[in-house]
């Protein structure tokens, strides 16, 4: 999930940089949403880990 918020940053840039407005607004947008639930997820995952684990 990582990898594709990356990826689409990049493609991001890149189009802001040819002067592709849409394209760049809409990859950063993308990239936002990725990177949002990649957080979401790994947060979710260390709570459950926490939970799970018995010391």
């Amino acid at each position: 999930m990582l990898y594709w918020a990356l990826v689409f940053f990049i493609i991001s840039v890149i189009a802001g940089l040819l002067g592709f407005s849409g394209v760049a607004v809409a990859s950063a947008t993308i990239a936002k949403v990725f990177f949002v639930l990649f957080l979401f997820i790994f947060l979710l995952l260390l709570l459950a880990i926490g939970l799970l684990r018995k010391d």
